[in-house]
């Protein structure tokens, strides 16, 4: 009997796209690569030289896009979601006072295309050059099967540096300390699963125009995560604690930097609010606290510092606003906003 010869793309895995791939995302990480990396593009691991510190201590982080992602697939836009990435990583670290060194990807696919590839490795190296992040290596895996087609995932590794006495020390924030907010650009990563519930999740849906958004659903879906590093670097050492309000909202980030038996007290009205957040909460009917327990509902990065250097901030950073205190705990509540 003869044998039907068999062949991997036959399975669902095409390596000569994925090698088309390969090509197609090299100019891209070559723009993000610093002189302390000294491995070359394509090698098994990715070399970084740390240089300049006395006392380094590295801080790391991973994360993904989320649901995010069935929105960009849905409209074709791939672009920005390598930026969400990237940028949601570095907020992190930043809240222990790291810079970020450098950042690795993974993207699965259940099937490859080297233009979807090549689109999110240009928004990911655009986010590592507005940071001086070096893009120094990731992976890409077609899995028919574990995938639909047109279906990926997206996560990301970042690792990056402090000087161990520069470390942001919880410890320091006490009783009357401010809270300055820093503008997000509207659900940045988190949230999607409800706010996809509530707005739909197909073209026509995404499509679909409000007057107090100014642009379609899904444009307002896929703004950018901020990224916060350039804005607050220069003014750590008037920092005492920074929170990245992210999955789990006020109460679930908030608390994290604050020392035991304290508290924060947030102001309604103090920010603004992107309309995106209105209307998921109107068409929803979803309450308040589920909204500030879901989303960050303008709130991308909270700064925690002395009531004197206030006005240092806000000199530097024009957008921030003062949007509450440090306050002491009563009973089992952390977060309060009223």
């Amino acid at each position: 009997m003869k044998k039907t010869k068999q062949a991997y793309a036959a399975a669902g895995v095409d390596i000569d796209a994925a090698d088309r791939a390969k090509d197609l995302i090299k100019k891209h990480v070559r723009s993000t690569l610093r002189p302390e990396v000294l491995s070359d593009i394509g090698f098994f691991g990715g070399f970084f030289e740390i240089k300049g510190y006395r006392e380094p201590v590295l801080v790391s982080s991973t994360d993904g896009v989320g649901t995010k992602l069935k929105i960009a697939r849905i409209l074709g836009k791939h672009d920005t979601v390598g930026i969400d990435l990237v940028n949601h990583c570095i907020n992190d670290i930043l809240t222990c006072g790291a810079e970020p060194l450098f950042f690795l990807d993974y993207i699965a696919l259940g099937k490859m295309v080297p233009e979807t590839v090549e689109a999110i490795v240009r928004g990911l190296a655009k986010a590592c050059r507005d940071a001086n992040c070096a893009l120094i290596g990731g992976e890409t895996a077609e899995m028919p099967g574990m995938y639909a087609p047109d279906d990926y995932d997206l996560a990301g590794f970042i690792v990056g540096v402090v000087e161990k006495r520069k470390r942001l020390d919880q410890s320091r924030i006490t009783e009357g300390d401010a809270i300055l907010a820093l503008p997000s650009s509207g659900l940045h990563t988190n949230g999607y699963s409800l706010a996809r519930k509530v707005l739909g999740d197909d073209r026509a849906s995404l499509n679909k125009r409000h007057a107090e958004l100014g642009c379609t659903v899904g444009q307002a879906l896929l703004e950018p995560h901020r990224c916060y590093f350039n804005d607050i670097k220069p003014l750590l050492p008037w920092v005492k604690g920074l929170a990245h309000i992210t999955g789990g909202g006020f109460e679930g980030n908030v608390p994290r930097v604050l020392p035991k038996g304290l508290g924060a007290h947030f102001n309604k009205g103090t920010w603004s609010v992107p309309p995106i957040f209105p209307l998921i909460q109107r068409l929803g009917k979803v309450d308040d606290a589920e909204m500030y327990r879901v989303f960050n509902m303008g709130v991308g990065m909270a700064v925690i510092c002395s009531p004197d250097d206030v006005r240092r901030l806000k000199k530097s950073m024009p957008a921030a606003s003062v949007v509450g205190e440090v306050v002491k705990q009563k009973g089992k509540t952390r977060v309060l906003i009223d």
